[in-house]
């Protein structure tokens, strides 16, 4: 394998790997979202006796 084709196949792994990285912040942000509104909705619900659904 020559220094050129193995520099391009670091370069497009080192991308998927990147790709791959978003994509779980995105998963774990999205999952920080919702515990977030839960904690909210518990708040909610320890106030007033119900959830609102407003």
């Amino acid at each position: 394998m020559g220094p050129e084709l193995h520099y391009q196949i670091v370069i497009n792994r080192a991308a998927e790997l990147q790709e791959e990285a978003a994509s779980h912040r995105r998963a774990r942000e999205a999952v920080a979202g919702r515990k977030a509104h839960r904690t909210g909705q518990r708040r909610l619900r320890a106030v007033f006796g119900k959830p609102r659904t407003s």
